[in-house]
């Protein structure tokens, strides 16, 4: 039995289709107020077989901050994908993030050695890397900077890896993957998907920063590679392309026969823009949009090297024109 959690997720409703069409055993687990049912977004995107393929999900509510109901979800599983995280860069939020992100990750690993499962795969992120001088590449050797201005999810993302590398000396074989922005359909649209309907949108401004980006299918393809090899103890930087927001932007404004954005956003106003946006939430307990850090990551230019697994697994990447061409043809299919 293989156990994915955050199933409801870009990359878990991806990789459950996955294991589905290799006959796979499947349980995933989800929170009383997930919508399951947005997992059929995705598979309609392979598949006509929809809810033959969906109704092999043994699908058990749990939270990973709930033990009692989490090791019900564990009983007789071999292998575990965890991919449930919360995603938030808000500093107010840094409670709710540590209690999903590290306290969860510890439960699930907590689990697998207690249940004794055969191997782990972990859902990280390249925000949990260090940092490089201008112009250097980041590797899956660029290890985590206390120092440096790390945000609120940077930071529990990496308390999570930590719990991962934990269990390894404990006796849980483990791979962790460290993903750059993911790009793909997703049952919602957040990440990623604001990137690209601000794109399909046409806007005028770009920030001057960068990214690195990968195709969901490439993270799902490189996370079952590692979980089915004899690889254990190791982590790899999921990264297909680096590129700048302009190229992102300008590439799906012209798939959506926009104009492409050509003026500069300027750094110094998106800050002020964080400020008042901050002074809302304080005043009028609005829900903050536009963090800081945020706004830090819109300027800045990581690049990171994808070599190892390249080199290691033989390993290709998707090239991004045609994961955001799919992502665009498969924004012009109807609904139903």
């Amino acid at each position: 039995m293989i156990l994915v959690t955050g199933g409801t997720g870009i990359v878990g409703s991806h990789l459950l289709y996955s294991l589905l069409k290799e006959n796979k055993q499947v349980r995933a687990i989800h929170r009383a107020n997930s919508d399951i049912e947005a997992v059929k977004t995705v598979f309609k995107c392979y598949t006509t077989n929809i809810d033959a393929l969906y109704d092999k999900i043994e699908w058990v509510e749990a939270d990973i901050t709930n033990i009692p109901d989490l090791t019900v979800a564990f009983e007789n599983v071999t292998q575990v994908y965890h991919c449930a995280a919360f995603i938030n860069f808000d500093p107010s939020n840094y409670k709710t993030l540590k209690k999903i992100n590290v306290e969860g990750t510890a439960n699930v690993v907590n689990l697998c050695l207690a249940k004794k499962v055969e191997k782990i795969c972990y859902v990280s992120s390249v925000a949990t890397l260090g940092s490089v001088p201008k112009g250097q590449l980041i590797s899956e050797e660029t290890f985590w900077n206390p120092d440096k201005k790390n945000n609120v999810y940077a930071i529990t993302k990496y308390g999570a890896e930590m719990e991962i590398w934990r269990g390894t000396q404990e006796g849980l074989d483990a791979v962790i993957v460290n993903p750059g922005i993911i790009f793909g359909i997703s049952p919602n649209a957040e990440g990623s998907g604001i990137i690209a309907k601000l794109g399909a949108r046409g806007v005028s401004y770009y920030p001057t920063g960068g990214m690195g980006v990968v195709d969901v299918q490439d993270v799902v393809k490189a996370m079952v590679a590692l979980m089915e090899s004899s690889i254990k103890n190791e982590r790899y930087i999921l990264v297909g392309k680096n590129v700048s927001y302009h190229e992102i932007l300008t590439k799906f404004a012209l798939l959506y026969d926009k104009k492409p954005p050509t003026k500069k956003l300027s750094k110094t106003a998106m800050l002020f823009f964080s400020f008042l946006d901050w002074l809302s939430s304080k005043i009028f307990r609005t829900k903050r949009r536009l963090v800081k850090a945020t706004v830090r990551s819109m300027f800045s230019n990581s690049i990171y090297d994808s070599s190892k697994i390249k080199e290691q697994l033989d390993f290709k990447f998707t090239p991004v024109e045609v994961t955001l061409k799919r992502i665009f043809n498969a924004s012009k299919k109807p609904s139903n």
